[in-house]
């Protein structure tokens, strides 16, 4: 039986495949904490995809912070007891919203950093959204820890940001698209890389462990697994 002090998960969703994929992992191993099939209560809510797009072309990111925030309201008004975002570049409007929330955050960044660490790593490279990979998300959480990083260069970025946008959040996974993923993920083994972020939620989608040239840091898997530690923890 789930245990009555088991924290309520509020998922900030805004693209669908990495809120699915985060969702589906605190389902599938809340038993390995909690016993058969059971799992933290979860509530998640989402505005159009559209509306957080419509911000970050117009580099809006308090009105992305607006948006997170109302999703925020209405996790806290469903019981939610802590909330979570599976989206890698919208957490830059954290900032903007954290002292207003009624409820506290995990941040993704923290779970990718505190795993990498852990695991011993000392450069990783970066992945993800040209928003993620130009902002100082990961690379504020990597320094505090003494981590090394590498970004994408500004090809690497426009391509791997299409891919994204244009193909993984719709659910397309095409051949050519992950080896362009495993190409850039070479070029930073090359320069030194000893794993490699998977730093927009959909990216575990299609590169993983098997395919990958250097070991992977599942953005999406290891926030799930940190809101799990965090609900049983309660």
């Amino acid at each position: 039986m789930l245990k009555a002090a088991v924290q309520h998960i509020g998922i900030v969703a805004c693209s669908a495949e990495g809120a699915g994929l985060c969702y589906r992992t605190i389902c599938a191993e809340g038993s390995q904490l909690l016993g058969p099939h059971a799992h933290p209560e979860i509530t998640m809510h989402t505005p159009s995809l559209a509306e957080y797009v419509e911000c970050l072309d117009g580099g809006d990111w308090p009105g992305v912070g607006d948006l997170m925030l109302v999703s925020a309201k209405k996790l806290a008004q469903a019981g939610a007891d802590f909330l979570i975002c599976p989206d890698n570049t919208i957490h830059q409007a954290l900032p903007y919203i954290v002292e207003r929330s009624l409820l506290p955050w995990l941040h993704i960044a923290d779970a990718v950093a505190a795993d990498a660490a852990a695991r011993g790593f000392r450069r990783i490279g970066i992945t993800g959204t040209r928003w993620l990979v130009d902002s100082e998300t990961y690379p504020e959480k990597f320094a505090a820890r003494g981590l090394e990083y590498l970004r994408p260069n500004d090809e690497e970025r426009d391509e791997t940001s299409r891919i994204i946008m244009d193909e993984l959040v719709y659910g397309v996974f095409k051949p050519e698209s992950v080896a362009y993923f495993q190409k850039v993920i070479e070029r930073m083994k090359a320069e030194g890389c000893d794993a490699v972020v998977l730093g927009c939620t959909e990216i575990p989608l299609i590169i993983d462990d098997t395919n990958s040239a250097l070991p992977t840091l599942d953005s999406t898997r290891l926030l799930a697994r940190a809101a799990l530690r965090r609900a049983v923890r309660s």
